[in-house]
């Protein structure tokens, strides 16, 4: 097994990436570190909470982060989230719910200087850079950094160029990725060219619900709100998942594929949180990310559906053409 770090912003996407986490054989989270992006990092780690207590998963510790960004002003996403941050599902909170003393970052710093762990990033990238800030050899020593965020050639969502993670805390992210290039490490970005092609349609939905009702109906309070987002703002019928393919990836990285290149962020005036991709070689730099620029859908569905619902996959394989419709 895998050891890894979810540093998240639950977050109705983030929450659906943590079930898929937790029920998969192949990684151990050893913790969730929450940080400010979709929700302030208070509510985020409440919402942690809920979706730990639902997967009977309580054991998993969760640290809390940073509480804004590095130098912007802090812009939550509950208006595509909800109140709630849980698609105004408005879930009971875990009864003895403090937020530990210990931070994000501290906890970061004792897990990978103890043993080979990994990052899987799904909000903005404040605790690490933060992490860098404080010690940057426990930082480079985690064994593989997945971030979702950026975008290289699908258009943004918080402008005409900027995915929010990115766009959120575009300093952090220039630290996280600049500290990459002068280290001679790599950062896997699946951004928005590939998670735009995970869509969670009432289709899937409803066979989720059929196949186990429980999850079903969890899956479905806490996307409704989401569903309606995407139809307002985008006339999509179903919801974007983003998150849940950061996880699949990592956990398969036959899921997608791509091409290294270097990548910096913009911080300033109209394409602030762009992630600038240099797939043509201008600056003739050494690559510092792996682009995800292609994913399997069906393999994705197929991991999800089967490891959420603790189904056989077979089933799912023999039903998806249906189900994808």
């Amino acid at each position: 097994m895998r050891r890894v770090i979810i540093d998240c912003d639950p977050g109705i996407d983030d929450s659906l990436a943590l079930m898929l986490a937790l029920k998969s054989n192949e990684i151990d989270v050893c913790g969730i570190t929450i940080v400010a992006g979709n929700s302030p990092s208070d509510m985020g780690f409440r919402n942690a909470k809920k979706v730990l207590s639902f997967l009977g998963r309580l054991d998993v510790p969760v640290y809390v982060g940073a509480s804004k960004p590095r130098v912007r002003e802090y812009i939550n996403a509950l208006d595509t989230h909800g109140r709630d941050g849980l698609g105004e599902s408005f879930l009971e909170d875990v009864p003895n719910c403090e937020i530990p003393t210990k931070t994000a970052v501290e906890f970061m710093i004792e897990e990978l200087s103890r043993k080979d762990t990994s990052i899987i990033a799904l909000g903005p990238l404040t605790n690490l850079a933060d992490l860098i800030d404080v010690n940057t050899k426990a930082f480079l020593s985690a064994v593989d950094i997945v971030s979702m965020g950026g975008t290289f050639k699908s258009h943004g969502n918080c402008s005409p160029v900027a995915e929010y993670n990115y766009w959120e805390d575009p300093d952090s992210a220039k630290i996280v990725f600049n500290t990459l290039f002068e280290n001679g490490r790599k950062l896997k970005m699946v951004g928005l060219d590939v998670t735009r092609k995970i869509v969670l349609t009432p289709t899937i939905l409803e066979y989720i619900c059929r196949l186990d009702i429980k999850t079903g109906e969890f899956i479905r309070k806490i996307t409704k709100f989401y569903f309606d987002f995407h139809w307002e703002w985008e006339h999509i019928v179903g919801c974007v998942i983003n998150d849940p393919l950061a996880v699949a990836y990592f956990i398969d990285d036959e899921l997608g594929k791509g091409f290294e290149a270097f990548t910096d962020i913009e911080v300033q005036g109209i394409s602030i949180g762009q992630s600038v991709v240099d797939s043509m070689n201008f600056y003739k730099k050494p690559a510092n990310s792996y682009i995800l620029t292609d994913v399997d859908v069906k393999k994705f569905w197929i991991m999800f559906m089967s490891r959420v619902m603790n189904i056989d996959k077979e089933i799912i394989e023999k039903d998806f053409e249906m189900i994808l419709k």
